[in-house]
């Protein structure tokens, strides 16, 4: 493992597939051996509400919760969303947001499999090995939805930066 700490925060609006992204990237960390923590944040409790997840993985972690100012990645699935989320971005964080359009034009056909598009684009810049990845989708994906989210994930990793 080559990292201290790294905190990304996820956000979007209820029905996007929040939590499914963050239960992926937290089973990816896990399986490439880090200690990880993981918070959901739900607004209202219906699809549309203002939803987030904070996901800290590293060497050791105490808190699931990434402080304002404190997040490496913001992986934003709604624009509406983002200025609320980003003043948890740190200064020299990565702010993923502009990706979203082309990641919404891959899963044109099947827009449910934005999360994992954007988790594709994130997972290319995390310190996590491609095996890790693949080991977290399927862990994460029943079988009948685990070859099209895969495909989708590893075509969001080839995407231009």
């Amino acid at each position: 493992m080559n990292i201290e700490t790294c905190n990304v925060v996820l956000g979007g609006i209820g029905g996007q597939g929040i939590l499914k992204a963050s239960e992926i990237c937290g089973w990816a960390a896990l399986y490439e051996g880090y200690h990880v923590k993981k918070s959901e944040v739900h607004g209202m409790a219906q699809r549309g509400g203002s939803v987030e997840s904070h996901l800290r993985f590293g060497q050791r972690v105490f808190s699931p919760l990434v402080n304002r100012g404190g997040a490496d990645f913001l992986l934003c699935f709604h624009e509406e969303e983002h200025s609320r989320l980003k003043p948890y971005l740190r200064k020299g964080g990565r702010d993923l947001l502009r990706y979203l359009d082309a990641a919404r034009k891959l899963v044109v056909q099947e827009p449910r499999a934005l999360n994992t598009a954007m988790v594709g684009v994130l997972s290319r810049e995390l310190p996590i090995g491609e095996a890790a990845w693949e080991k977290a989708l399927e862990t994460v994906f029943p079988p009948k939805f685990l070859s099209f989210n895969r495909g989708v994930f590893f075509e969001a990793r080839t995407m231009e930066r």
